[in-house]
């Protein structure tokens, strides 16, 4: 694929503004640069490395009524020999295909979305930030633009990828425990949905319920199946427990469900650090009354921005609180996630192929 460069003249660019500060915020800043793709006439083309800026489109345009929009995101690490390695982005494509396929919108090929991501990535390796706890994330996306307002698929279609140097998801980084909501009020999705896609409309609905989850002191919901009978996700992210015979729990992948990338990744390394894993459809009394017994002594959340993050607390309704084990970030899923990160930056073998360094150009 011929993609073509504009690019800032190097006195611009400010990447400098990363490398001093004792703490970066998560998903605030912008690299100098983002890709775009067109896609008409049945064909994505006029790949671009461009100035980041804004994206002219129609006030028509069908993704802006008819939520034809779709997205994903992943991670970029510095390691200590300088150079840059992306983190299973191959399976963020492929999801995003998945994604695209689900509301009727043209795939991009695999590897047109590799070599996209690791050009830019490679223009902006400046960008990468080193504090513990960083990366550079990189959200790629893709919406209808034709000037349309019949009930159609768009013919038109921008594929963009932009780039924010970033700190830990959590301010603090990861220290703290959450306190979730239970409430039979809201869903994420239902079955026949969109709720395995990583569509925009299942995340513009979402605040209402966290909204609602604050004022009860609680970070976000956990959210039921429509029929509030099976734990679905927690929030953006797949909700998971471990028993006290350490096996860990992940609900099994539905229609309504996001297929998350962490939630594989770890499956996958938690067997090698000898864990048992599972997936299997959770009935949530089933679940209450685990916690309260002490058979569940952990549970959190998956997800790509914070990578884990552990539940102390469950509150219902009528303001009942349960507590998971002793409300502290459990020994194992501190295991999981410094195994997990190492990885990620390099401190650890790769034995799994998960990483994909930067090609410099």
């Amino acid at each position: 694929m011929e993609i073509k460069m504009t690019l800032k003249p190097e006195r611009e660019r400010n990447s400098d503004s990363i490398k001093n500060a004792e703490s970066l915020s998560f998903g605030k800043l912008r690299s100098d640069h983002m890709f775009l793709m067109n896609y008409e006439g049945g064909v994505w083309k006029d790949a671009r490395i461009v100035p980041y800026g804004p994206v002219e489109v129609m006030p028509g345009a069908v993704a802006l009524h008819y939520g034809k929009s779709v997205f994903e995101g992943a991670k970029a690490f510095r390691h200590e020999d300088g150079e840059i390695y992306t983190f299973r982005f191959e399976e963020n494509a492929k999801r995003m295909n998945h994604s695209l396929s689900t509301l009727c919108m043209p795939e991009i090929p695999v590897d047109i979305q590799m070599e996209a991501t690791l050009k830019l990535l490679d223009v902006e390796r400046d960008w990468c930030p080193a504090q513990p706890e960083s990366s550079l994330y990189i959200r790629p996306f893709v919406f209808g633009t034709e000037d349309a307002l019949g009930m159609e698929p768009s013919a038109t279609y921008t594929y963009c990828i932009m780039l924010s140097p970033s700190g830990a998801y959590y301010p603090g980084g990861f220290k703290n425990t959450v306190r979730l909501l239970i409430t039979d009020r809201f869903h994420r999705a239902v079955s026949g949905g969109t709720g395995s896609a990583k569509c925009c409309g299942n995340y513009g609905q979402a605040f209402r319920a966290a909204k609602l989850s604050k004022t009860y002191g609680a970070k976000q919901v956990l959210y039921l199946d429509s029929s509030n009978t099976y734990i679905e996700e927690v929030g953006a992210m797949n909700h998971f427990h471990i028993t006290k015979d350490k096996t860990i729990v992940i609900p099994e992948f539905t229609d309504s469900i996001l297929k998350s990338i962490t939630s594989i990744s770890v499956m996958e390394l938690a067997k090698s650090l000898g864990y048992e894993v599972r997936q299997e459809r959770i009935r949530i009394n089933d679940f209450i009354e685990q916690v309260k017994s002490g058979d569940i002594i952990e549970a959190g959340g998956f997800g790509t921005a914070a990578v884990i993050t552990p539940v102390c607390e469950y509150i219902f309704e009528n303001n009942e609180v349960i507590t998971v084990g002793d409300c502290t970030i459990g020994e194992n899923i501190r295991k999981i996630y410094d195994a997990y990160t190492a990885i990620q930056t390099g401190d650890a073998e790769d034995k799994f192929g998960w990483l994909t360094k930067v090609p410099r150009g």
